[in-house]
């Protein structure tokens, strides 16, 4: 029978249906592959994927293949997004056996869990580059009652390749090492287009990060035109929302001209701070309009009943990809008119031949329009008749990284913008955190209709969400967020360390080795959200043994750095804050009276600047024998343990915040 009906995860109830009989993860299902004698097929996607939708179309709904699947083997069904630890396992194990990944991955597993092959998708019928997929269910079944032995010798060796590539412990970042980073980012950089490397291009939001921090400490123009560039590119291509914001998890195309038309939760949290701190550095309108856009797509369209913030929009409706958002000119003709409609083909780039599929187009906006008074107007119409149409799915699973990235982008956006919305929103979130995530001392990752699943949070969920307590810590000066971000970082260093040196993503209760990746790829890996929390803590704490290990854990992802900088972003935007210090400031008063001077501090853009504003008393290390002068707001700025003068005029901030 099937058994994921009861799953919490939305991914897992679309396949409740099937005639597969799945399982979910377990030790149940590995003992009915012993009780059997059969291995284990495990299939791993996620909610918003198209071609995990296409496979579970022609495969797992298929009455025949499921009665073959369901003869000879124990089947098992994972969310990756619920268990990174069981995806990033296999993951690696699929690249070592294929050389390339991705969803849906599915692996063929002894009842041990040793992976003996893997693959991504299979079509229902061969084609020049894949066998069919009911060839390799017959092949694998074949192999596993005639060659057992030739079977379980691969497992091992696959196991035990995994267990023996890991990262070397690097040396620090020197500036040196910095600014060959940059130098290397150039060589693979797109000029014409913006974006790194040839298509598909996915947003580099954690190497945008490194090169605002590399420009603002060393005053570097390549970096900030790589940025300029490529922020500029993404935001008026398709890969971005033209009519109701946020950005798709990547584009087919060099010109960012074609997404794949899901939205992740996690890409538009860290673009928002990605867009928000261009604008902090250069005050780019076209920053601040995409930054204020993408808050407010957050809040509009990913916000869910309990508070947080859903995962992703899936990138089908009515079965096909992507045509909630794709327009012909006939469509704009019909809604907008004669007048309107060719004005807003040609603004838009929507063409005969179209830029998509079946001469449609995505919407691209290459120029600001003449007249924005008729591009607003033009808008609003066209999305009231995109609301008729059908719309795409929403995982509404919370998952705590990502929403911890959520909560730290829209709290620094609410300030630095003064959309309170945004404040106000992260702060909900982070109550919901707090109160469905953290049960008994134990991070949950994933919740949905505010109820704790029973995924144990990896490494990412412990240092995001620090991250974005000490965040909401930073702002409110609660000292509750504090108490709740220390507990975190404590069991950082105490749950995650691996013997061998830096950390490991997850324990590997019941894997086949604990899972354990420093690069920073789609989001940021859980070394370096790990570090730049233990950073944080480590300024307002003054702790010692925190920056050591936030050291340790950037030395531990240097080779990736600098041999792949692409890979390494948050990694090297952690280590210019190191460099730089990072500056701590205290801005001590009440909260009425204390905004100005704390959006004036957070506009620093000194790398990695640790902030907290707070009553005069506030219980903190970085607190201790400091007042506000003659009643007025008053900013501690220091830097190791070099202080400024205390500032309570807000002109006279800058000059003290690089």
């Amino acid at each position: 029978m099937n058994r994921l009906a009861d799953a919490q995860s939305p991914y897992l109830q679309q396949h409740a249906d099937n005639p597969v009989e799945w399982w979910e993860w377990g030790s149940e299902a590995f003992e009915e592959a012993k009780r059997l004698d059969r291995p284990i097929l495990l299939s791993v996607g996620y909610a918003a994927c198209h071609w995990c939708h296409v496979m579970a179309h022609e495969s797992f709904e298929d009455p025949a293949t499921a009665a073959y699947m369901n003869a000879h083997f124990v089947n098992v069904k994972v969310d990756r997004e619920e268990r990174p630890d069981i995806d990033a396992v296999y993951m690696k194990a699929t690249q070592a056996m294929t050389g390339q990944g991705g969803w849906p991955m599915t692996c063929v597993l002894t009842p041990d869990g040793e992976p003996f092959f893997a693959g991504t998708y299979f079509p229902p019928e061969p084609t020049a580059a894949s066998p069919a997929f009911t060839q390799v269910l017959q092949a694998l079944a074949d192999a596993w009652a005639n060659r057992r032995d030739e079977v379980l010798t691969v497992g091992r060796d696959v196991v035990a390749h995994l267990k023996a590539a890991r990262d070397p412990e690097g040396d620090p970042l020197t500036e040196g090492d910095l600014a060959a980073a940059v130098k290397e980012l150039a060589r693979s950089f797109d000029h014409q287009a913006g974006g790194f490397g040839a298509a598909p291009k996915f947003p580099p939001s954690m190497v945008l990060e490194f090169l605002l921090r590399h420009h603002d400490r060393t005053g570097s123009a390549d970096a900030l035109a790589m940025v300029e560039r490529t922020c500029e590119a993404m935001a008026r291509g398709g890969l971005y929302d033209q009519l109701g914001g946020g950005f798709a998890r990547y584009s087919v195309d060099r010109f960012w001209r074609v997404p794949h038309f899901e939205k992740m939760l996690y890409d538009n949290a860290l673009l928002l701070r990605a867009y928000l701190h261009w604008w902090r550095a250069t005050g780019s309108p076209l920053a601040e309009r995409i930054a204020r856009e993408t808050g407010r797509f957050l809040l509009s369209e990913l916000r869910t009943p309990e508070g947080g913030f859903a995962s992703a929009l899936d990138a089908d409706s009515d079965g096909r990809e992507g045509t909630f958002y794709v327009w012909t000119p006939d469509d704009l003709n019909r809604v907008l008119g004669p007048d309107d409609g060719p004005w807003a083909a040609a603004l838009l780039s929507v063409t005969a031949q179209g830029t998509f599929e079946h001469g449609t187009s995505t919407l691209q906006l290459q120029r600001d329009p003449e007249d924005p008074a008729r591009w607003e107007r033009v808008r609003a119409a066209l999305l009231a008749v995109r609301e008729q149409r059908t719309r795409p799915a929403r995982d509404d699973k919370i998952v705590a990284s990502w929403n911890g990235w959520a909560i730290t982008a829209l709290i620094e956006a609410g300030v630095l913008l003064d959309e309170p919305a945004f404040t106000d929103a992260a702060l909900t979130a982070a109550g919901l955190l707090a109160r469905v995530h953290l049960v008994g001392g134990t991070l949950i990752r994933t919740s949905r209709d505010g109820l704790a699943s029973t995924n144990a949070g990896v490494l990412e969920d412990h240092g995001a969400v620090a991250e974005a307590f000490l965040t909401v810590f930073g702002v409110t000066g609660d000292r509750a967020w504090w108490e709740r971000a220390v507990r975190l970082v404590k069991r950082i260093v105490t749950d995650f360390a691996d013997p061998a040196g830096g950390f490991v993503d997850a324990p590997g209760d019941g894997l086949v080795v604990a899972p354990r990746d420093v690069a920073d790829n789609a989001y940021p890996s859980g070394t370096s959200a790990a570090a730049t929390a233990l950073l944080m803590a480590a300024v307002i704490s003054g702790d010692a043994r925190w920056r050591a290990a936030a050291e340790a854990a950037v030395a531990s992802a240097a080779d990736t750095a600098r041999g792949a900088p692409r890979f390494a972003g948050q990694s090297l935007a952690l280590a210019e804050a190191l460099i730089a210090g990072p500056i701590e400031v205290a801005v001590v008063g009440p909260p009425g009276a204390r905004g100005d001077l704390l959006r004036t501090v957070l506009m620093a853009t000194s790398p990695g600047a640790v902030v907290v504003a707070g009553d005069e008393g506030l219980d903190v290390p970085l607190f201790a024998s400091r007042a506000s002068r003659d009643g007025r707001p008053t900013a501690y700025v220091c830097r190791g343990f070099v202080c400024q003068a205390p500032v309570t005029d807000p002109a006279d901030f800058a000059q003290y915040s690089r």
